[in-house]
């Protein structure tokens, strides 16, 4: 086998793989599945769960362990190589997928299957079969061949235009920079980004100091930054990048955002739905399009009049008028004027590796699984690393972390998959994954410390981990995170977030990088007291987006489109207090709806933080690390994936459904 690709015994040879490996394996899988799904469709043998489900998935996950690396590697190392060949092997894969999901022959198939299901059916073989079958209607295999052909050309199109908005953000955002000369323009920040700026200087052979757009250096300026200028200057090039405003007109986003909303509406339409709202709701917990918006809506309606409470109280606090590049730095000064406690102060007791592994422990403690590092796995990059996960002397999967920001890789913090648990016909694949971050480079001393902030995104991260790891479902389709409605799949993570907030956990978490002591109980007691501030305006802040998003997607009209900036006006108007200036560009860097997999979909981080907040609610009432709860959380919500309905399996495991009240409270709201 001369294509690292193709070898799909182990995990990926990184090692070997190089980008002009990709088209001919992705061409080969895909023909090779072919030929499969023709033998297949053409046998005379009745169609079952294991004479021809099985094979299907099978075939699916083959093609995934294939195509992996190559969506994983296009995101996190700044090659236009990668780049290159990713956008080259996107329209045959989304041809063949598009080919599948309207083929008729095979949706018969599986409504046979499904007719013939026994009683006693696992729910997991149930549950892939009617997936495949809604998948089946929404990709148009219903629709005349016209029609079909033209939904292909759609998610032909989609496919490049969401893939190039991305890399627009990523080019704009590495192409920014900011020489300062002037040491008292960096008063404030902390040592840490200083010195990185300076680092960065040197290798470009500047004097004094280089300011880059990554989120860990944005985050300092905007918090830190004594000088307003600064704060400004680091605002404008975030909030204008992928604009006709940004530093080159040739990664402007805005006809790609129109683009977007208007093939997405038309998919939608082309298959019985009244616009991409409802489309994407058929795979959601939520029903319709006016339960979001209520839902969103009545979020904010309990939490404007504390919001409007902590903006004056801030604004009282610093004496002046607080504009948007204002928020964060005086929020802060406010939390150490009243908690005496600074971001700056904790995360000296914060460094990445220290929380890693009182992380893993909280995982030993909670599910009884252990994690160890293997340094035998290659990768695709010197800072990132494998771990075993492993209980009972059985492994159960693993996972690669990428924590630091570096020029050319995607913003934000994200799992994926890079193998999907597979148990059918006596084959296992066991799940490994992909966890990234965008945290603070170490230094020279190879220190990198974390923010509780980012303490608390690594919490968010590994929860989703989990689900994809501790996942007992045997069918790809509906194993881990798959088949889970989008609403529902951030409860897992979000919940995970709440561990972070507690004494004994962030005890194991820490450790001074001087002095090497855990974060003290004084300390701990101030950040805990520092919780609920702003916690409002962040509340509203989220519903901002939701509704923006999904507002964007229900009220689409073809013939006469609203500026995607009138919406958010309009948006901000009505929820927001923080109030920003026109040169906000929000839409054309929200990667999150136009290049991932939120779009008519953001209202999911609050609709599941309910879900977290009352299943966090069950711990607080047994006692945090009670092994009873936490079994029951792993056997009802994370090994189940998409195999039962979500509802069915919360109540199961909660014994109730959830209220509103959890979240609130948890974020000292009094309910209104």
């Amino acid at each position: 086998m001369t294509n690292p690709l193709l070898d799909t015994s182990s995990l990926p040879r990184f090692d070997e793989i190089q980008p002009e490996h990709v088209l001919p394996a992705i061409k080969q899988v895909i023909a090779d599945n072919r030929a499969k799904l023709d033998e297949l469709l053409g046998s005379d043998v009745q169609p079952d769960i294991d004479a021809f489900v099985a094979p299907v998935e099978h075939m699916d996950h083959e093609l995934g362990r294939v195509w992996s690396p190559v969506s994983h590697l296009q995101s996190v190392l700044g090659s236009t190589d990668w780049r290159d060949a990713y956008k080259q092997a996107l329209p045959i894969l989304t041809d063949y997928g598009t080919e599948l999901s309207q083929n008729v022959e095979l949706q018969r198939a599986y409504a046979e299957v499904g007719k013939r299901l026994p009683d006693d059916a696992s729910a997991e073989s149930r549950s892939a079969v009617e997936h495949a079958l809604r998948d089946f209607h929404l990709a148009g295999v219903d629709l005349e061949k016209s029609a079909k052909d033209r939904f292909k050309a759609i998610m032909q199109e989609l496919a490049d235009v969401q893939a190039t908005f991305e890399h627009n953000v990523v080019d704009a955002s590495d192409a920014w920079s900011l020489h300062i000369t002037d040491p008292d323009n960096l008063l404030g920040l902390p040592d840490m980004t200083i010195a990185r700026a300076a680092e960065d200087a040197k290798e470009k052979s500047l004097d004094g100091w280089l300011l880059s757009l990554d989120y860990p250096t944005y985050d300092a300026v905007l918090k830190h930054a004594d000088s307003s200028d600064l704060r400004e200057a680091l605002y404008r090039g975030w909030v204008t990048r992928g604009s006709e405003l940004g530093k080159d007109p040739k990664w402007d986003n805005s006809e790609n955002i129109e683009r977007i909303l208007a093939l997405r509406h038309e998919a939608a339409n082309l298959v019985g739905f009244n616009n991409f709202a409802e489309y994407s709701l058929a795979t959601k917990m939520a029903d319709t399009p006016e339960q979001v918006i209520s839902f969103l809506r009545d979020l904010s309606a309990h939490s404007h009049s504390a919001a409007e409470r902590e903006l004056a109280e801030l604004t009282g606090f610093a004496g002046t008028h607080i504009e948007a590049w204002d928020t964060a730095y005086w929020l802060e000064k406010f939390k150490q004027e009243k908690f005496s406690v600074s971001n700056e102060e904790l995360r000296a007791y914060f460094p990445v590796a220290t929380v890693k592994n009182g992380l893993f422990d909280l995982a030993s403690q909670l599910y009884g699984v252990a994690l160890s590092p293997d340094e035998s796995v290659t990768a695709w990059h010197e800072d990132v690393r494998y771990y075993n996960v492993h209980q009972d002397g059985e492994v159960l999967g693993g996972f690669y972390t990428d924590l630091f920001a570096r020029n050319g890789k995607r913003a934000g913090a994200w799992i994926d998959e890079c193998v999907t648990r597979q148990q059918l016909n006596g084959f296992l694949a066991k799940p490994v994954g992909y966890l990234v971050c965008n945290f603070q480079p170490p230094d020279e001393q190879g220190v990198s410390l974390l923010t509780h902030d980012e303490v608390v995104t690594l919490f968010h991260e590994f929860g989703h981990m989990l689900h994809h790891l501790l996942t007992r479902i045997g069918f790809p389709s509906v194993s881990g995170i798959n088949g889970v409605p989008w609403d529902a799949v951030e409860l897992p993570s979000q919940f995970m977030e709440n561990f972070a907030w507690n004494f004994d956990v962030l005890t194991r978490c820490s450790s001074h990088y001087q002095f090497n002591r855990p974060l003290p109980r004084e300390l701990f007691d101030k950040l805990h007291n520092s919780r609920h501030a702003g916690a409002a305006l962040a509340m509203q802040r989220q519903i901002e987006l939701g509704l923006f998003d999904f507002r964007i997607h229900a009220e689409y009209e073809p013939d006469a489109p609203v500026p995607v900036l009138d919406t958010l006006d309009e948006v901000r108007t009505e929820v927001a207090l923080i109030k920003h200036p026109d040169i906000n560009r929000l839409p054309h860097a929200f990667s999150h709806i136009f290049a991932g997999g939120y779009a008519a979909g953001y209202y999911s981080y609050k609709w599941a933080e309910v879900l977290a907040a009352d299943a966090f609610g069950a711990f607080e009432e047994a006692g945090i690390f009670d092994a009873d709860t936490a079994e029951r959380f792993r056997e009802e919500i994370l090994e189940v994936g998409g195999s039962r309905e979500i509802m069915q399996a919360y109540v199961a495991f909660r014994g109730r459904e959830p209220t509103i009240d959890a979240l609130l409270r948890q974020a000292g709201i009094e309910r209104s």
